[in-house]
């Protein structure tokens, strides 16, 4: 039975994986039968002594989870390779796991938590819509960075790292409105996002609110369902679908770099010029946008100080008992080649 996990139990017992975590844990919100019914199936499938208990006192004391949501995103990669090397120098294992999109990261985590013992959980991505109750079931310290559909500055559970993507939207997009752009596309998530791009649409539809400009839903090009909405392809598919449908802008907004890089090279093979014929803006400040020609105008955010930022405060609180803290970072807007003014 070596291979049983926290998600055999649940649906051997027919409930989630945070119910089980909960009668393991002795927390409340689950019924007497209910509890009786998992403890019986975890003694059954033997679930505690076979799930690596040779090397739990090993993790339990060294270990740190960073989990993901959106590993492929670019703009992971530097944070990721900043987080394991700090771990690595507090002389903690460093544990890499992705989420999938559909996906509860929640669930994830609390299966990790019985599963590895770590003494702290990174979020990095997704959307964190889970209650402070629910929260609360995670006795680890945890930090969450670079997440969307949480109110940071108010949360009492967990502290958060990040930039607030609406503002820094807004100023992006605000840009294009005071250099005379009065069609403005944006190359949106999904229509069923939630997380940061919904804040990045959000910034963008401020914007031109306030320059007096209306929000056409022909100008939103929202992602497909099944699409990765921050890969090279969607910018390039997506700028072949709006030569070809004639929508009329003069700038597009890509949501992040990957995205806008995708847009230029289908607006040179169309034979359009950047920025003569089209402006095109990103977000994130990857360092394949400073190369691209023409590099790309974008928002930068500062993703070594938030990776270190976000390993301090985790440390702090595992050694320090530090209170939750709540910290958000300034982006930068670079002005690049990849956007001009309207005469």
């Amino acid at each position: 039975m070596d291979s049983v996990t926290i998600k055999d139990i649940a649906k051997k017992c027919g409930v989630s994986v945070s119910t089980v975590s909960r009668a393991i844990n002795d927390y409340p919100g689950v019924s007497q039968s209910t509890k009786n019914m998992i403890m019986e199936a975890v003694r059954e499938n033997q679930f505690i002594p076979n799930n690596s208990a040779r090397n739990l006192k090993r993790l339990e004391s060294n270990s740190i989870v960073v989990l993901v949501k959106g590993i492929d995103n670019p703009f992971f990669q530097p944070m990721i390779g900043i987080l394991e090397k700090i771990i690595r120098q507090h002389k903690y294992a460093f544990i890499l796991q992705s989420v999938n999109d559909d996906e509860d990261e929640l669930e994830v985590a609390l299966e990790l938590i019985l599963e590895k013992k770590p003494k702290g959980i990174i979020f990095l991505g997704g959307y964190f819509y889970h209650s402070e109750e629910k929260l609360k079931q995670l006795n680890i310290p945890c930090v969450i960075a670079a997440v969307g559909g949480m109110d940071h500055k108010n949360s009492i559970v967990f502290s958060s790292v990040h930039v607030d993507d609406v503002k820094e939207s807004y100023r992006i997009v605000d840009y294009l409105c005071k250099a005379g752009h009065r069609r403005i596309a944006i190359f949106a998530a999904s229509r069923e996002d939630r997380s940061i791009g919904a804040l990045r649409l959000a910034g963008y539809k401020a914007a031109l609110s306030d320059n007096g400009l209306p929000v056409s839903e022909e100008l939103v090009c929202y992602a497909g369902p099944e699409e990765d909405a921050y890969s090279l392809e969607r910018g390039y598919r997506g700028a072949r679908e709006l030569l070809e449908n004639g929508t009329e802008c003069t700038a597009i907004y890509a949501i992040s770099d990957t995205v806008a890089i995708g847009i230029c090279r289908a607006l040179k093979e169309a034979g359009k010029k950047v920025p003569e014929d089209y402006s095109v803006v990103g977000f994130d400040g990857l360092e394949i946008a400073s190369y691209y020609i023409p590099t790309i105008t974008t928002i930068r955010q500062p993703v070594e100080e938030m990776a270190e930022n976000v390993a301090g405060i985790l440390f702090d609180t595992i050694e320090n008992d530090a209170p939750i803290q709540h910290r958000i970072f300034e982006g930068e807007l670079l002005l690049r080649e990849s956007s001009g003014s309207i005469s």
